[in-house]
């Protein structure tokens, strides 16, 4: 087989409870595990790679979304929940029901993957896996590779948008806001670290939310191992090095709520409370009445 070139609310919740799948798939999942359900009529494998890579192969049965499907757009801020309409286009789109099983992969070592786990979650459907390492550990693996799309049976019922369900695992600028005035949040950002202290622009001003600690996402991915994840145990050990405490309410933020889907990911597999700011930058940067903290990273 040939390898393809590919670029590289205040009010917390209490800690999640795991769910078992209709398949009996855990929410990361290697390559290997999903071999034995490919074509499963109750499992949709989805695509969130660049269309191109899309087009030349993809696993078989294998759905392609783009990321525009999973965003609110607003003035000042890029990628916010979708509002029921999108999110039920979103369903749509999937063809999906409550006996459905989503796994979700990419070819950048799982952020737009985990963006949409992330919106399932928040509509309410859980029964949902991450494909450690996506195409790149497929490939790895030496498995089969599909150019051809699949046409699927329209599914009755469509899963339903429930976004009461969003509470537990999105929050707002106004409750952030509060919080942080309040101490009383642990704040993960994920971006670069030239992004974090300012020096990098991405929104009318730079830096980070006060009290906001530094672990960037790709930190947890093992570029020698077909971007898989390290092992928990290690990024655990970080996190807790850098003065995370996993036992109490954390809320993640990137630039887009794009990267923060890995980090999303990285929570709830360590059992961690986690919720995601999809504000995010794009809106704390850019709006000029929000606290911003500039400078080096803490030694």
């Amino acid at each position: 087989m040939t390898y393809a070139k590919i670029s590289l609310s205040t009010q917390m919740t209490t800690r999640i409870t795991m769910t078992v799948s209709p398949l009996n798939l855990g929410l990361l999942i290697e390559a290997e595990e999903l071999v034995p359900h490919l074509g499963n009529d109750k499992l949709r494998i989805v695509d969130l790679s660049r269309r191109s890579v899309y087009d030349q192969l993809h696993i078989p049965h294998a759905l392609h979304v783009q990321p525009k499907l999973l965003v609110r757009q607003e003035e000042q801020a890029m990628g916010l929940l979708p509002d029921q309409a999108g999110l039920e286009h979103l369903i749509a789109y999937l063809n999906i029901g409550p006996e459905h099983h989503v796994v979700a992969y990419d070819d950048e070592g799982g952020a737009w993957a985990g963006r949409l786990i992330w919106n399932l979650h928040c509509l309410g459907f859980e029964n949902t896996s991450l494909l450690n390492g996506g195409i790149h550990a497929w490939l790895g693996a030496g498995l089969p590779t599909s150019s051809e799309i699949d046409t699927f049976e329209p599914v009755a019922p469509l899963v339903s948008v429930n976004l009461q369900a969003a509470e537990q695992y999105q929050t707002s600028y106004d409750d952030v806001l509060n919080a942080i005035q309040q101490g009383q949040l642990q704040l993960w950002d994920c971006r670069t670290e030239d992004e974090y202290t300012g020096l990098r622009l991405a929104a009318r001003r730079g830096g980070h939310i006060p009290g906001a600690r530094h672990f960037e996402w790709s930190t947890a991915l093992n570029r020698e191992n077909h971007l898989k994840l390290h092992p928990l145990e290690r990024t655990q050990q970080r996190l807790e090095q850098l003065g995370f405490n996993l036992n109490e309410p954390v809320v993640v933020y990137c630039q887009s709520h794009h990267r923060s889907g890995l980090a999303y990911i990285l929570g709830r597999l360590l059992g961690w409370n986690i919720q995601a700011y999809d504000g995010a930058w794009s809106e704390w940067g850019n709006r000029l009445d929000s606290p911003v903290i500039t400078g080096e990273l803490p030694s």
